[in-house]
């Protein structure tokens, strides 16, 4: 079947795009390429594998709500799986990127009604998947991810609409150090 076979070669446009996209030099592209597909033979990460790949990074926590997220986000064309392209440019935006485009993933991620604003419900879940992931389970008092995201929200929030919209999200958490240390902790 000649398609699933393109689909696990990597072209020399590929690499092009993912070069100017990325700080990765074509010699680590490969490697990551070769990495993929020893997990993905077909050249495809569906969701399941995709909660199993994060688990491995995060073993004392529960990775699958913010693994849901995450996959959503990076799946831009909403397949149903990431192919090597969408998984190299998404690890790039949240491992290089500076801190405006890893806020602007961050953002995309967790405006989960894709209605360009976070409310604190979307907030609060969000902030719960990161718990989760961390194995964190004290949620009382200032820890309550309720309480959290109206903090978070009633700081960051210009305009005063209980809403964030990207600016305000971006300014806000580069300018907050605890924020910021959450959401890209090697910036």
């Amino acid at each position: 079947d000649k398609k699933s076979r393109t689909s696990t070669e990597l072209t020399p446009r590929e690499i092009q795009m993912l070069k100017a996209n990325t700080k990765y030099t074509e010699k680590e592209i490969r490697e990551w390429h070769a990495g993929f597909l020893r997990d993905c033979p077909t050249g495809k990460l569906d969701k399941k594998k995709f909660v199993e790949v994060y688990k491995q990074f995060y073993p004392q926590g529960k990775a699958d709500t913010f693994c849901k997220y995450a996959f959503n986000t990076f799946d831009q064309n909403n397949d149903g799986s990431i192919d090597f392209d969408e998984f190299l440019l998404a690890i790039a935006a949240t491992s290089q990127g500076n801190l405006d485009e890893r806020l602007e993933v961050a953002f995309e991620m967790y405006d989960i009604s894709g209605d360009g604003q976070i409310d604190s419900k979307e907030l609060a879940n969000l902030i719960s998947a990161m718990y989760d992931l961390v194995g964190e389970t004290d949620r009382k008092g200032d820890r309550d991810p309720k309480k959290r995201a109206t903090e978070i929200i009633g700081k960051l929030d210009v305009s005063g609409d209980k809403k964030l919209n990207k600016q305000e999200f971006i300014a806000g958490c580069k300018n907050d150090p605890v924020i910021k240390h959450m959401l890209a902790p090697n910036v």
